[in-house]
């Protein structure tokens, strides 16, 4: 994968590439960005560059037998590491040499793809994934050989912040005294869940959301979408190129995230001293609690875009709202004056609170059905 092919994000392939040719390649560096900004496809980009000896032209031309190994990824210098959980393939031990086949694939057919995506792929159901203290003692043994080239190698840990304590541990003593000629790009979305002291030996890139000309511009070019269509797009996905892509390749088995919040909201209007409705919230949260943690995750930070572009909405700040909701007799405008500034801080925190405990393998049904009731209430706060 050549920097040529990733979209936007210009000034950081300017740093990367300036300073690998002035060999001055930091051992630990921390790519943090929003899904779908690229922070996968620029570390892959980065390896090549630096495994290949490519130079900063237009073809980046090097070494035409390392670039071919990594058009399918798999460059014996390069290596990965990622959240994985047992499936019907692997039922112990999981570790990510156990879905490289599966993780090559997904790479190569949605670089941009999400965490949630990948766990779709792997088929780990109800499991939440993780990098595990078996992944800790994979890439010790890996980092002990010698490169197979003689130069670089590199570790690229997808997803870092799923480090459970006893990995982070074990890497923390990489970082503090790598092996000669490796590099670890680590990858997140969020710094905040990653020990203080990995950060600290870490040169931190931070990446933006991709602008909407950049993502209009790439779903013409490679999805070849007509430019009205691709505008249109590009500003509802908001910065995230997977998105963009979820939103005009919108598949049958997509989870109807927006059927459900609407079927939550107006079961919340109808409970207020109406005990029939009660028992409809409780449905709902035994339907949502069966879906598995990663989607529960997903939806209720659905939700929160909801509640935020109905208050958008409410206070006329309509260019700002991007969500076009197809459920009928939906309509955000006339949802939008029940969230306003009494209470959507309250509804945020609640929502914030859930996806909290969900990660936490809180019980579901209990969290979703006590969020519900809080709902009913905020709802209905002048």
């Amino acid at each position: 994968m050549h920097f040529s092919e990733i979209l936007g994000q210009e000034h950081i392939k300017n740093h990367l590439t300036t300073s690998a040719d002035a060999g001055r390649i930091p051992h630990a560096q921390l790519f943090v960005g929003p899904e779908g900004s690229g922070t996968l496809p620029m570390a892959i980009a980065y390896a090549q560059y630096i495994l290949c000896g490519n130079t900063n032209g237009e073809n980046e031309a090097g070494n035409t037998a390392c670039n071919l190994k990594f058009q399918n990824f798999s460059h014996p210098d390069l290596h990965f590491v990622f959240p994985v959980a047992a499936n019907t393939e692997v039922k112990n031990h999981p570790v990510s040499t156990n879905f490289l086949k599966y993780w090559r694939e997904f790479i190569t057919e949605t670089p941009y793809g999400s965490l949630f995506d990948w766990y779709k792929k792997i088929d780990i159901q109800n499991k939440q994934g993780q990098i595990g203290v078996d992944e800790a003692h994979e890439i010790v043994k890996a980092l002990s050989l010698k490169a197979y080239e003689g130069g670089h190698k590199v570790m690229i840990i997808w997803m870092a912040d799923r480090m459970n304590t006893a990995t982070a541990n074990k890497l923390l003593k990489l970082l503090e005294e790598p092996p000669q000629k490796t590099i670890f790009l680590l990858i997140a979305e969020s710094d905040d869940d990653i020990l203080q002291t990995i950060l600290s030996r870490c040169q931190v890139l931070h990446f933006g959301p991709l602008s909407e000309q950049v993502i209009a511009d790439a779903l013409v070019s490679r999805e070849n979408t007509d430019a009205a269509t691709a505008l249109k797009t590009a500003h509802q996905a908001q910065g995230n190129y997977n998105k963009a892509l979820h939103l005009l390749k919108k598949t049958d088995d997509d989870l109807p995230f927006e059927a459900w919040f609407v079927q939550w909201v107006r079961a919340a209007f109808r409970a207020k001293g109406n005990a029939a409705a009660i028992q409809d919230l409780i449905a709902w949260s035994e339907q949502i609690a069966g879906i598995g943690r990663e989607a529960q995750k997903q939806f209720l930070d659905f939700c929160i875009t909801m509640f935020r572009q109905a208050m958008l909405l409410n206070y006329n700040a309509k260019e700002l709202v991007y969500l076009e909701p197809t459920v009928a007799n939906f309509k955000l405008e006339n949802f939008a004056p029940f969230v306003n500034g009494n209470n959507i801080n309250d509804i945020f925190k609640e929502l914030s609170d859930a996806i909290y405990h969900i990660e936490r393998n809180g019980n579901a049904k209990i969290i979703l059905t006590d969020l519900s009731i809080k709902l009913t209430r905020l709802i209905h706060k002048k």
